[in-house]
């Protein structure tokens, strides 16, 4: 295991240091991230990183396998267009967390931000999954096509929802899960509520049961029938823009 230290690294010179690094060393521990952008990016299979700290805006772009486990909060877009992996966060998420995401699984222990999953999309075994302890911010899964959202709302401070609005807005696949029933103009005209079924209720309690094991929390007392689900109302419904029949 390879410990470093990235108090006032240049974030180009820490990115090829991590590079050159992992060709000896497949586990790193990075101390003192502070803003750094792209950790993580394009890294494979067989690679971690324990990140101490806030690294900046991009992390795990486009990345192939590796696992990356973060101590404190993580900026906008992590997780841009990743393909496979994991992704731990012990604290909260900024914005479009998830954008473009292909494959892989990223776990927020509390908050995140705007437009969380904008354009998750999946392409045959690649199915990508947010779960999120806490409540998100506007237009949670925006233009969905692909993967999975589960909402825990977890420690919601009172009089605060659970997703702020315009929530599934342009959606056209996928399922966004929420704890609770929140009001119906919450959500764009894009997406419907829908029966939880058994391969739901298999797939929430796999979920939930990892969260609660990284975590460390104790969630006996979710009820998963509680949760809501929300599909897209038309599977294709920018076809006629794009296609001639």
């Amino acid at each position: 295991m390879e410990i470093i230290d990235a108090l006032s690294i240049y974030y180009r010179d820490l990115n090829s240091l991590i590079d050159n690094t992992i060709k000896t060393d497949k586990t790193i521990v990075l101390k003192n991230v502070f803003g750094q952008r792209y950790i993580g990016r394009g890294l494979p299979e067989k690679v971690k990183l324990k990140i101490y700290g806030t690294p900046g805006n991009d992390m795990a772009a486009y990345m192939n396998g590796a696992e990356l486990e973060i101590f404190g909060n993580s900026q906008d877009t992590v997780g841009n267009t990743m393909n496979y992996g994991r992704i731990i966060v012990h604290g909260n998420c900024g914005d479009t967390l998830g954008y473009a995401m292909r494959g892989g699984e990223i776990y927020v222990e509390e908050n995140v931000g705007y437009r969380v999953g904008i354009h998750m999309k999946e392409y045959k075994k690649m199915k990508p999954v947010i779960i999120v302890g806490g409540n998100a911010g506007e237009f949670l899964g925006e233009y969905m096509a692909g993967g999975a959202i589960i909402l825990l709302g977890l420690n919601l401070v009172k009089g605060k929802s659970v997703i702020g609005k315009l929530c599934g807005t342009g959606m056209h696949g996928v399922a966004i899960y929420i704890n609770g029933n929140p009001d119906k103009f919450k959500f764009g005209k894009e997406a419907v509520k829908v029966a939880l079924n058994d391969k739901d209720i298999s797939f929430l309690n796999e979920h939930i049961n990892f969260y609660s094991k990284i975590f460390k929390k104790n969630l006996k007392h979710l009820e998963i029938e509680s949760f809501s689900k929300y599909i897209a109302v038309n599977m294709s419904p920018y076809a006629s823009m794009y296609c001639t029949y």
